[in-house]
């Protein structure tokens, strides 16, 4: 229970690679208490499913053009059959503005994510040395993590 008290060593374990790869108790709890320890330390979270993410560097850090759904028959003006666009903004563009604090991404159902995605979130933290990423890739029976690299290099 120690390590569910304090967060240490995990958090020294994101500051170091950056971006981990999360296996929680299914019953939950245990990650919110490891949330809750890093923005103790300063950290500015963000919550986000995995589900639907899209490109991860678009839609976390760049404004981005979304269509509407497409909802059976519409009208042959301007915006045609595939919607007119509107424009987003990023998910993340407000937590770094005006700020050095470093953000954590905390990405939830991450297991619906592709190899190519879970490497363009690990490429995301090392050209922004302020953003850290953990994503839950599936259950455990205990709390157990380990760096994003070494997942990717087991499925490879």
């Amino acid at each position: 229970m120690p390590l569910l008290l304090t967060g240490r060593g995990f958090r020294q374990e994101l500051e170091r690679v950056g971006a981990l790869a999360l296996y929680a108790p299914l019953e939950g709890g245990a990650e919110t208490r490891l949330l809750r320890r890093l923005r103790a330390a300063g950290y500015r979270a963000q919550i986000n499913s995995a589900r639907g993410l899209g490109d991860p560097e678009a839609f976390l850090l760049q404004q981005h053009g979304v269509r509407p759904p497409h909802l059976g028959h519409q009208s042959v003006g301007r915006g045609a059959a595939v919607g007119e666009v509107q424009m987003a903004c990023p998910q993340l563009g407000h937590l770094f503005d005006g700020s050095n604090a470093p953000v954590v991404l905390w990405l939830l159902e991450g297991q619906v994510l592709s190899k190519a995605e879970l490497a363009s979130l690990l490429d995301l933290t090392r050209r922004e040395p302020r953003l850290k990423i953990v994503v839950e890739l599936g259950g455990s029976r205990s709390l157990r993590w380990q760096p994003l690299a070494s997942v990717l290099a087991q499925a490879a």
